[in-house]
This record gives structure tokens, C-alpha cells and sequence, in this order.
């Protein structure tokens, strides 16, 4: 597909950097980070296996995509999320943590013995999250970051 750069006054066409949409070419990437609640560490086995297929199905219901995903520490977790100008990091975090963490306690009732708190008020996920704009040159080395999270994580806990 070519688009016109309104800025240089060129006809482009780059298939590798960009999503074209109806109205828009963009190239918005992020790096999240968000933690459980009380930093339990109960993203591990079956749970975690299930938390990454909740997060690639919220993502395809919402209309992003999330390229690499580890669990760090089984305490927290990387995501690189790419989405369209329309979505905003605020609605993709709350979609994310929301749906997770609904779907866990249903599947994983054993999770409601970590989080004691009243039925109406259970949380899963800490209230905060990390967010990070990542640029194209950028894109490749926070991937890898990412993707070498587990094995830097258990480097350190055999020390």
C-alpha cells in the first residue's frame, strides 16, 4: 500500500514499519508493566498458561496486538503492545488487567485464598502499571528485553 507523507510531500510505502488503517498509518508500540497485588506470586503453571491466552484474547477482542509477553518473577508481567491511534493505553491497561483478572478467579478459584478481601473487592492486579512509548529503532531491543526476562530473572535467584 503507498500513502502520501504530508510532511515531505512523497508517496511512500514501507510494509514493514507501519499498519495501514482506513484512515490513519501509524506505528504506535508500547511497553506495559503491571504487577499482582501484594506482589503474591501466583503467575506460575496452569495460571500462567491461562493469563497469556486471556491477554491474546482480550487483544483480538479489542482490536491490538501483543507481539511478546513474559512473566517476571511470577509477581509481574511484559507485554509489548502494538495498537491503532484510536485505542487509548488507558482502555488497553483496564481491558487487560479487568478481563484477566475476572477470567483467572473463575478458572482458578484457588486464587481468592491470596486475595482475602470481601467477594465485591478482589484484586488481582495492583492498581498501577508501568508504560513506555516505543519508537521503531527501539522496537527490537525492548522485544528482546522482554523475551529475556525469565532467563534473567532465574540467573538472579540462583545467585
Amino acid at each position: 500500500m503507498v500513502w502520501y507523507n504530508i510532511v515531505r510531500g512523497v508517496y511512500m510505502k514501507d510494509n514493514t514499519r507501519f499498519t495501514y488503517g482506513r484512515t490513519s498509518v501509524y506505528n504506535l508500540n508500547y511497553h506495559l508493566i503491571w504487577r499482582t497485588k501484594y506482589r503474591k506470586k501466583v503467575l506460575q503453571g496452569q495460571i500462567e498458561s491461562d493469563l497469556k491466552k486471556i491477554l491474546y484474547e482480550v487483544a483480538d477482542e479489542y482490536g491490538f496486538t501483543i507481539s511478546h509477553m513474559e512473566i517476571g518473577l511470577d509477581d509481574h508481567i511484559h507485554l509489548l503492545v502494538s495498537a491503532p491511534p484510536k485505542l487509548s493505553v488507558t482502555n488497553i491497561v483496564r481491558w487487560l488487567k479487568g478481563v484477566s483478572a475476572r477470567k483467572l478467579f473463575q478458572l482458578h478459584p484457588e486464587l481468592k485464598t491470596s486475595y482475602w478481601l470481601s467477594e465485591g473487592d478482589r484484586h488481582l492486579w495492583a492498581p498501577s502499571y508501568f508504560v513506555e512509548s516505543i519508537g521503531s529503532t527501539n522496537e527490537q531491543a525492548v522485544a528482546k528485553y522482554i523475551d529475556d526476562q525469565r532467563k534473567k530473572e532465574m540467573n538472579q535467584d540462583e545467585t
